[in-house]
């Protein structure tokens, strides 16, 4: 199963976004990997890391909801960009608007 997905965190100084595009295999992600997802603390994706360590891979995304930490809302938020195989390919990208013609940039 093929999903894509897509983060957009606007930052307020200067008008940067960053958005992020992929999936991340919750069964090899690290704590880094994890952490790249809106709403997944530190603290979030260690807990992932130590239930996955202590209790075999994810069967199913739905068994996210008995990590500590997690809840429904937050795995609703971030399942779009979660899969349990293949390789992780989610990056978040740094995106500026393009100006429109004659305007100018402070």
């Amino acid at each position: 199963m093929l999903a894509i997905g897509c983060i957009l965190v606007i930052v307020t100084l200067g008008g940067i976004a960053f958005a992020g595009h992929g999936t991340i295999n919750v069964n090899t992600a690290t704590a880094e990997e994890l952490h790249m997802l809106r709403g997944i603390t530190d603290a979030i994706a260690q807990n992932i890391i130590e239930f996955r360590n202590a209790n075999g891979p994810f069967t199913s995304l739905d068994d996210l909801n008995k990590v500590k930490g997690m809840n429904r809302t937050r795995l609703i938020e971030v399942k779009p960009y979660l899969k349990l195989q293949g390789d992780t390919d989610f990056r978040i990208e740094e995106y500026r608007p393009e100006t429109t013609h004659g305007e100018v940039e402070d």
